[in-house]
């Protein structure tokens, strides 16, 4: 039942990473056609919410940004609950090496883009683009080189997105918000807290913890804080068990918003944020210290990252190997965390979404685009090739056990 509860999960991942894919090189070839014109009409298009005095507008795109990517970190938030207290993060022994693998595969990234652009205050605000994972994309990657990829691949790659995932949550919070409104911390404090009564006090209907959350957003977004933090922090909230022959609350919550999220946010972020114009693009434009940066970290810095923190932690005792994984697939799996593409574009509109120009956002979408294209072709392959060489081992292992067995039946 768990391992085609995996299987199940695995899959909608895989569907979604091609849809993505399917996405983003649409937003590409309009970019790229006249019909540019329509699409940056369309989200440009200013979309106002008020009640009364107050009100909320923004252009479309950031609605995107702002809005939908909150359901899709409020999904993050209920699968780091679950993980943590009933899932594969909480057994100690699953935990080490995708965790010390996450943590090499943020740090060695960020220090390659500051090589590039520490002598830009501007552009050193994009450090954190290429530290971000994007497990669709990855495990989409993975659909496509076929059912011979061993399960504890998936779930190693799967566990070490849920770690860096809460790394970009506390980059996000921590590096990437604006000028704070104590009014508005001071309300989502106190929504917070209501949350907090009802957790405790079991209430198990998700209607008033939506409700509450739909407030919690709107305080955040008017905090200063990034609103996306909103629903990450809500998730915490959802309880895990229900009553006596319910279902879990957070359980049922994180299957329905599945398809949502997989099949139309994350597609439709995609769509928004992926269309590049490749006019007039030379050698020149994409050498230059953003791109070029963001390039190195998540082709190089990745895989030095997450490959070389966990042959470290192997060699000293700290994790071991997966099963039926070899070096060459965890070199393979830690190429292909350098596809960043839905995370690394969120933190770039964030980093440069305040008065750094459109060239800014640009050149941070032009690096994502290659250095993921790179990432995802050159770990598709070395993951293929190293299939082949475990499937070659286990069937290499089952003949000489019933070479043995044999032997030893004769005797």
């Amino acid at each position: 039942m768990i391992i085609k509860s995996i299987n199940d999960f695995l899959k909608m991942e895989a569907a979604s990473g091609i849809i993505l894919m399917f996405a983003a090189v649409a937003a590409m070839i309009i970019a790229n056609s006249p019909l540019v014109v329509y699409y940056d009409m369309l989200l440009n298009i200013p979309v106002q919410v008020s009640v009364g005095s107050f009100e909320i507008a923004k252009p479309l795109l950031l609605w995107i940004n702002d809005g939908l990517m909150a359901l899709f970190f409020f999904l993050i938030g209920l699968e780091l609950k679950r993980e943590f207290l009933e899932g594969d993060l909480s057994q100690p022994g699953q935990v080490a090496l995708p965790a010390i693998g996450a943590l090499g595969g943020m740090l060695i990234p960020a220090l390659c883009y500051v090589a590039f652009n520490y002598n830009d205050l501007d552009a050193i605000n994009g450090w954190a683009i290429p530290t971000a994972t994007d497990i669709a994309f990855a495990l989409g990657i993975l659909a496509i080189i076929g059912r011979k990829v061993p399960l504890q691949l998936k779930v190693f790659l799967t566990s070490l997105a849920i770690f860096d995932d809460l790394g970009a949550i506390i980059i996000i919070a921590l590096f990437y918000t604006d000028q704070l409104s104590l009014l508005s911390l001071v309300f989502a404090a106190s929504i917070l807290a209501i949350l907090f009564t009802m957790n405790r006090k079991g209430v198990t209907n998700t209607a008033p913890y939506i409700f509450l959350g739909i407030v919690l957003w709107i305080a955040v977004l008017k905090s200063g804080v990034h609103a996306t933090l909103a629903g990450v922090v809500l998730a915490f909230f959802i309880p895990m068990k229900g009553e006596a022959g319910e279902p879990s609350p957070l359980v049922s919550l994180e299957h329905n918003l599945h398809s949502l999220v997989a099949f139309i946010i994350l597609p439709v972020f995609a769509f928004a944020n992926a269309g590049v114009s490749f006019a007039g693009i030379g050698i020149e434009q994409v050498m230059a210290p953003v791109p070029l940066g963001i390039i190195v970290g998540l082709v190089v810095g990745k895989q030095l990252g997450v490959f070389g923190f966990c042959f470290i932690a192997i060699k000293l005792g700290w994790a071991k190997l997966p099963t039926n994984v070899n070096w060459r697939l965890l070199y393979g799996a830690a190429i292909l965390c350098g596809v960043g593409f839905t995370m690394s574009l969120f933190i770039g509109s964030l980093a440069f979404e305040q008065g750094n120009g459109m060239n800014r956002i640009f050149q941070d979408r032009l690096g994502i685009v290659i250095g993921s294209l790179i990432s995802g072709v050159l770990g598709y392959f070395i993951i293929k090739s190293g299939v082949k060489t475990v499937n070659e081992d286990i069937a290499a292992n089952n003949e000489e056990h019933t070479d043995k067995s044999n032997i030893s039946y004769t005797n």
